[in-house]
């Protein structure tokens, strides 16, 4: 998932690096690891090095630009909506555009990557039952315009996705149909994606996902008790902190100032948990890179750990018209946008790109909780990790490699 490079054909020596980390226990071995091995291409993970280089790029551009808040993006689902898009675009807009998602159009067709981004979407929502979620993405056009048939055709095809008329001149009625087709869609996971519009609007891409997962391992709920998060060194606040004893994949880092440990949910997805030491938690991001995930993957050890981790319900909502022109992706928000692959009528740019992540972790898991004092027996001390301040979430789909959440917890309450 996370180690590939977008390069048109990948090499003998980074897929023996994504073997290395499916055996380190990032993502579990699958039946087809031979042909991964003599370098054929997974057709379930032929997304994942670009999509890779696109989420950790996204992730530091969002982080830049909201340093001291809870941070929690979607960087696959944000690849689905910008790929998407790109079916309406045309010309330069539309080679900016797949360019900045990491694409080598010139080795990869867009006929291709689309066929792979439907392959991707099918799997993520249908292929695991044990993880609770819901992703999606929409197009709302102002009423006035009139999108051609095969672009709506194509959006249904290959991201079952819809593009709808609204009345962007009466923002109430508007920002309400937008929220009742999220709260829809998402079987009331979420609602009141908009609140207001800050400027006048045309054509708005919404992308969407809420992630809660069953834990292989669950915590025990009477365990939970109200303990004190340390926001920063004036601040605390108390929180539901969760407690689980017992084996658990753990590393303190010699390189980096953190320790982390990585817990997984029942079917495809995996967790890691990230605790800067206080106050460096600047320098840990800036070297969040497939690298990075690549060693700890393969450093990380059986431990018996002490663990205590807040319960979370956190949501992040972003306008992300600043993060991609960091990145390149300029021409879509330009009176120069070529969106001729959506309409033939007057020129049209794009207003906004909203992108809101929704998880939830609780103490809920497969198997009975372990009985309290009950250990497992291992060779090293035991070691007491408690996320009490500031601290990462990164979660994996290990059959896809897909990056579902980055995510950075300042304030859990």
């Amino acid at each position: 998932m996370i180690k590939g490079l977008a390069i048109p054909t990948m090499s003998l020596a980074l897929y023996t690096c994504l073997l290395c980390l499916c055996t380190s226990g990032l993502w579990a071995i699958q039946a087809e690891a031979p042909s991964a091995i003599s370098g054929t291409e997974s057709p379930h993970r032929g997304l994942a090095p670009t999509n890779a280089d696109f989420a950790f790029s996204l992730y530091r551009h969002v982080e830049a630009l909201a340093p001291d808040v809870n941070i929690f993006i979607s960087p696959v689902s944000v690849s689905m909506a910008l790929a998407m898009l790109s079916l309406g675009t045309c010309g330069h807009t539309q080679t900016q555009l797949l360019q900045g998602l990491g694409f080598n159009i010139t080795s990869m067709s867009d006929t291709k990557i689309h066929q792979n981004f439907r392959h991707l979407h099918d799997l993520l929502r249908e292929s695991d039952t044990n993880l609770e979620m819901a992703l999606g993405n929409a197009l709302f056009l102002n009423h006035s315009l009139h999108p051609r048939e095969s672009f709506l055709a194509d959006i249904k095809h290959y991201y079952k996705s819809e593009a709808l008329a609204v009345d962007f001149r009466d923002w109430t009625r508007a920002s309400r149909k937008i929220n009742e087709y999220i709260n829809i869609k998402t079987k009331g996971k979420l609602m009141d994606m908009f609140s207001e519009l800050d400027s006048p609007a045309v054509l708005i891409l919404v992308n969407y996902i809420f992630l809660k997962g069953t834990w292989a391992q669950p915590f025990n709920p009477e365990s939970t008790r109200e303990e004190m998060f340390h926001v920063n060194k004036t601040t605390t606040v108390t929180v539901p902190m969760m407690f689980r004893s017992g084996p658990a994949m753990y590393l303190h880092d010699s390189v980096l100032p953190c320790r982390l440990v990585q817990l997984n949910f029942t079917g495809n997805a995996t967790v890691f948990f990230i605790l800067p030491d206080q106050g460096q938690m600047d320098t840990v991001i800036a070297e969040l890179s497939r690298d990075t995930i690549q060693r700890w993957s393969e450093s990380l050890a059986h431990r018996q750990v002490d663990l205590y981790l807040p319960k979370l319900s956190i949501s992040s909502a972003y306008d992300l018209r600043a993060m991609l022109a960091d990145m390149g992706i300029v021409d879509l928000f330009t009176p120069g946008a070529n969106f001729s692959g959506i309409t033939q009528e007057a020129p049209l740019m794009l207003s906004k790109v909203i992108h809101k992540a929704t998880l939830q972790i609780d103490e809920n898991g497969k198997n009975a909780a372990a009985t309290p004092g009950a250990t497992s027996k291992l060779e090293s001390e035991p070691v007491t990790l408690s996320f009490n301040w500031p601290f990462l979430v990164l979660i994996f789909d290990d059959f896809t490699w897909s990056t579902l959440i980055l995510g950075k917890v300042v304030n859990p309450s």
